[in-house]
C-alpha cells in the first residue's frame, strides 16, 4: 500500500498562488508516475487577502492546526498595501517560530543552461548550502518603541543569541557540511562590531569544530563574505550565519547563480518534533503577479527537498534531474532568466521530463 503524507499548501500572495499550484500539478503528476507513495494536500487561504478580510493573515490557532502535517508548502507573503513587518510576522514568522523550524537549508548552484553574471564561473564553482539560523538572532521579535512621534523618539530592535540556539544551528551546520564531498565550512560573523552576541556565535563555532576533526572551517566576516562570494565562488560550499546575515547572503547566492527565480528553501524542524516548511524564497513579486510568467523553477527544488525530508529519496532525485533537463532548454527560461517561457510553459515541460528522465 502506497504511502500518504499530509501536505499543508499555503500559497499566500502575489505570484506565491502560481507558483504552488504549478508545484502541487508537478507533485500529482509524479505521485502518479511513481506510485510508491501520495500526498493529501489540504489548503489554506492564509495570506494578505485573509489580512484585509479579518485583520489577520492567519487565525491564532494556525501553527497549531499545522502540527497535523507531516510538511508544509508555503508560496510566499507581501503585499503592496500592508506593510511588510506585518505580513512576515503575521504569517511566515508566525510558523516558523512555534514550530521551532530552526534550521533554514538555502542550496545555491548554477543550473544547466543558465549562466552566472559573474564572468568566467563554471558551475561547478558555485555549489554551496547556505545553514541559516532561523528563529533567533536579529529576527527574534525583541524590542519596542516609545515617545512615538516625538523628537526623541527611540526604537529598539535587541539580536538574542542564546548558547542553545547558536550551538544547535552550529552543529546542524557542521553535519551538513560533513555530508558533502568537500566537507569545508564557512563561519561568517560580524564579531569585530557585535562584541556580544557574535563573540559568542565565533566561541560556540571553535566550540563544536572539535566535534567535527574531519571538517575543515574558516571564519568571515560577513562584508568581506560579500567579496568572497563575488571573487572567488569556488572557495565556499557550506556556509553558516546568522538570521540576518545569512538572509541577505542567500539573496545574493541566488543572483550569482543566475536569478533568484531558482532559489529554493527549507525550513526544518530537524528534531521531528514539529513539521518543516518549505518555500521558494523568492517572494510575493506583485510586479508580475498574475501575468503566467513567475519562475516555478524555485518551487519546484523546494518541492524537491520536501520528498527528500520525507524520505522519498528517489522521487526528490528524479524531481532535480527533471529540473536539470528543463533548464537546460533556453526556450523553456522565463524573463527572469532572460527567455520568453511562461508559468505553464515550464511546467508542463517539467512534467514531461519527469516521465523521461531515468526513475
Amino acid at each position: 500500500m502506497a504511502k500518504s503524507y499530509r501536505i499543508a499548501a499555503i500559497p499566500g500572495d502575489g505570484i506565491g498562488v502560481e507558483v504552488i499550484a504549478a508545484g502541487l500539478e508537478v507533485l500529482e503528476a509524479l505521485t502518479a508516475l511513481d506510485g510508491g507513495f501520495q500526498l493529501d494536500v489540504t489548503h489554506f487561504d492564509w495570506g494578505s487577502d485573509r489580512f484585509r478580510r479579518t485583520g489577520s493573515l492567519m487565525p491564532a490557532d494556525g501553527a497549531d492546526t499545522l502540527r497535523a502535517f507531516d510538511a508544509i508548502l508555503f508560496g510566499a507573503v507581501g503585499a503592496p498595501d500592508i506593510p511588510d513587518h506585518l505580513t512576515l510576522w503575521g504569517l511566515r514568522l508566525a510558523i516558523c517560530q512555534p514550530l521551532d523550524q530552526y534550521a533554514n537549508v538555502r542550496p545555491t548552484r548554477i543550473l544547466p543552461g543558465i549562466r552566472s553574471p559573474l564572468a568566467g564561473v563554471r558551475p561547478g564553482d558555485l555549489d554551496w548550502v547556505i545553514v541559516r539560523e532561523n528563529t533567533e538572532g536579529e529576527y527574534a521579535g525583541q524590542g519596542g518603541r516609545s515617545h512615538r512621534g516625538l523628537p526623541h523618539e527611540a526604537a529598539t530592535e535587541v539580536a538574542i543569541f542564546t548558547r542553545a540556539g547558536v550551538t544547535r544551528i552550529m552543529r546542524f551546520a557542521f553535519e551538513m557540511a560533513r555530508s558533502r564531498p568537500r566537507k569545508k565550512l564557512t563561519v561568517v560573523t560580524k564579531s569585530n562590531a557585535q562584541r556580544f552576541g557574535l563573540v559568542l556565535w565565533d566561541e560556540i563555532a571553535a566550540e563544536v569544530a572539535r566535534e567535527f576533526p574531519d571538517v575543515s572551517w574558516d571564519k568571515m566576516l560577513v562584508d568581506a563574505m560579500t567579496v568572497r562570494m563575488t571573487l572567488n565562488p569556488a572557495s565556499l560550499d557550506t556556509i553558516v550565519a546568522t538570521n540576518l546575515h545569512a538572509d541577505i547572503l542567500s539573496d545574493l547566492a541566488a543572483a550569482l547563480a543566475g536569478s533568484i527565480g531558482i532559489a529554493p528553501t527549507a525550513n526544518l524542524n530537524p528534531t521531528g518534533a514539529a513539521p518543516s516548511m518549505f518555500e521558494p524564497i523568492h517572494g510575493s513579486a506583485f510586479d508580475i503577479a498574475g501575468k503566467g510568467i513567475a519562475n516555478p523553477i524555485a518551487t519546484f527544488w523546494t518541492a524537491a527537498m520536501m520528498l527528500e525530508h520525507l524520505g522519498e529519496k528517489a522521487a526528490a532525485a528524479r524531481m532535480i534531474r527533471a529540473m536539470e533537463y528543463v533548464t537546460a532548454d533556453p526556450t523553456l527560461h522565463t524573463p527572469d532568466l532572460g527567455g520568453n517561457a511562461s508559468t505553464k510553459q515550464v511546467t508542463d515541460a517539467f512534467i514531461a521530463a519527469l516521465a523521461e528522465v531515468e526513475a
